[in-house]
């Protein structure tokens, strides 16, 4: 085989290696891809006490890095007056677009849909139900926000 002949199939090798590495990247480039939402419109429905208490209605926003607190203190984002939830309860948070639910080492626990959590969080979903204390809180709706 000659220089030539060997030449082409050589560029051939690197053809082909060339329009692989142009696909991976037209795939890695920023702004490609769908930009997941950093912020979430929340609606919740807060039910304290007893089968026959009255239920409100709460909007949240939450954002990446601002998370909400649910809890008995005064600052809390869902306040409550449920003497069986600790102060800082649960929080809800944004984590790469999906919302998370924790427990933050509260005396009762937190429960999400009739199980405990653990100590990891958990991703929530319109419908959920979260048990704290004595207090039912159902997310009625979940919105992508600016």
């Amino acid at each position: 085989m000659n220089f030539t002949a060997a030449m082409r199939v050589g560029s051939l090798e690197i053809l082909a290696a060339l329009a692989a590495f142009g696909i991976i990247g037209a795939r890695l480039r920023p702004g490609t891809r769908a930009e997941r939402p950093k912020a979430f419109a929340l609606t919740v429905a807060v039910k304290e006490g007893a089968a026959r208490g009255p239920v409100r209605q709460l909007p949240l926003t939450i954002s990446e890095g601002t998370p909400a607190v649910v809890g008995r203190a005064g600052d809390a984002d869902v306040p409550l007056g449920d003497p069986e939830v600790s102060r800082k309860h649960a929080r809800l948070d944004v984590v790469r677009g999906v919302v998370y639910l924790a427990d933050l080492g509260s005396s009762n626990g937190t429960f999400l849909n009739g199980k405990a959590l653990d100590d990891e969080s958990i991703e929530l979903r319109p419908g959920d139900d979260i048990d704290v204390g004595n207090t039912r809180i159902t997310v009625l709706s979940m919105e992508p926000s600016i």
